[in-house]
């Protein structure tokens, strides 16, 4: 292999990447892959989609960049307007950024600029789950919990304060899922109270969870006592759906699902769908007026509503909407879901499958009743990885527990999917499963 001067987070080469189409990817020796995880969960549409390229090029022909302090842009103005209308009441107002930790970002500084203004300045903590992930910038590190990524830069934030993720599956208690929702949401009521709620700015969590906790899904009840508890100590309500949004769960945004209206939403990823770097922030309205009122948004990136991402951006929302994208990723989750469930039957070592729409995951446990992990030293999340792509099936992974053991996969294809195409990224999965029971010598049946 030829030697390269890149680096990433390892010395793992991997293969020359030649073209991709729909779900399918190859490199340049012929090899063809199934796209399993839309990348990171990213590339929503497929790849290669005509619509958007024609939509990218016409921009380009036109203006590539005008800095938003000297123009105001065309499709920067259409794709404001299309979000709005997509998102919840009141988030009138788009701020655009380049990436999901830029996102994260700036709605953490919109919240605190918020509380600024109103003359709340104790307000500065901002709680999060643990584990959690939400992004590599130095903020957005303070609000993740996982542990590998956190550790080597502790000296230099500060750490905000956590509560557990609502992990119900691995609780050993008798309570409903109701009552499991309500025994979560509370341990943020706790929080509030013992940091002091006057310094407590907001509370950011992922409705449908990304990649540390691997698609999970807490009990409905869960959602709405997050809310009233907010509401009750006025902390802003910061749904982080950089992963979940943009159809991917079924609905535009993941809060949907639950009827919620979160203070201000972080998206990324599916935005721009792997055709361009591109993410946006909506606050509700009273919070953009006050600051704008003020003098203005103390922060911005040089990239922000560039126009070509703006004109890719509005592209890529048209397809969705245009080819009934959202109802297909719920079809298809369910279906994806049902077969992976199926899986579990067939290898005693899923211990659990979850997800919403075509954000899905299923976890390894070295036993379903404990719910104990696997051994560490399998390194199960790198090795099933490995199989499936010497297989053609691309699938995305990570440490369950804080990034230090247990193993799930996120099996996320494009939402483009067809049943056809499930059946075929369930063979795979299968065919690399038996290949990973037999090598581990664990349990599995024909």
């Amino acid at each position: 292999m030829k030697k390269s001067h890149l680096f990433y987070q390892t010395r793992d080469r991997k293969p020359l990447l030649d073209r991709s189409e729909g779900i399918y990817m190859w490199d340049t020796s012929g090899k063809k892959y199934i796209d399993g995880s839309s990348g990171a969960m990213v590339s929503n549409i497929g790849h290669s989609n005509p619509r958007v390229l024609d939509a990218m090029k016409a921009q380009m022909a036109k203006s590539t960049f005008g800095y938003r302090l000297h123009f105001e842009n065309q499709p920067a103005e259409d794709l404001a307007t299309k979000v709005a209308e997509l998102s919840p009441v009141k988030h009138e107002k788009v701020f655009f950024v380049s990436g999901g930790s830029e996102a994260v970002e700036s709605a953490l500084k919109l919240a605190r600029q918020y509380a600024f203004i109103k003359d709340e300045k104790n307000r500065f903590k901002i709680i999060s789950s643990t584990p959690s992930y939400h992004g590599c910038t130095m903020g957005a590190l303070s609000l993740t919990s996982y542990k590998p990524l956190n550790d080597p830069f502790l000296p230099m934030y500060v750490d905000m304060p956590k509560i557990p993720a609502p992990q119900c599956y691995l609780d050993h208690d008798n309570l409903s899922d109701h009552d499991k929702g309500l025994k979560y949401a509370e341990m943020l009521r706790d929080k509030i109270i013992e940091e002091g709620p006057e310094t407590v700015l907001a509370f950011i969590m992922e409705p449908v969870g990304g990649a540390s906790t691997g698609a999970l899904v807490a009990p409905s009840s869960y959602y709405n006592r997050i809310k009233e508890i907010c509401d009750e100590f006025g902390v802003l309500l910061i749904y982080d759906e950089v992963m979940s949004g943009v159809g991917r769960t079924g609905k535009f945004l993941a809060c949907e699902h639950w009827d919620i209206n979160p203070d201000i939403i972080a998206t990324s990823k599916g935005f721009g769908a792997g055709y361009i770097p591109l993410g946006a922030v909506t606050a509700q309205q009273n919070i953009v007026d006050c600051i704008l009122d003020e003098g203005g948004f103390q922060h911005g990136f040089t990239y922000a509503g560039n126009p070509i991402a703006c004109a890719a951006g509005l592209a890529v929302i048209t397809e969705i909407l245009d080819q009934n994208l959202m109802e297909n990723a719920n079809i298809m989750g369910i279906e994806l879901i049902a077969g992976m469930k199926g899986l579990q039957k067939k290898y005693p070592f899923i211990g659990d499958v979850r997800g919403k729409g075509l954000l899905t995951a299923f976890e390894l446990v070295s036993n379903i009743e404990t719910m104990d992990p696997l051994p560490r030293d399998f390194n199960a999340f790198l090795k099933l990885v490995d199989i499936a792509y010497e297989k053609g099936l691309i699938i995305y992974s990570r440490r369950t527990r804080n990034g230090l053991e247990g193993d799930h996969f996120l099996v996320c294809p494009p939402l483009i999917v067809t049943h056809e195409q499930i059946g075929d990224i369930l063979s795979i999965l299968d065919d690399s499963l038996k290949t990973f029971a037999i090598d581990l010598n664990l349990p599995y049946s024909n």
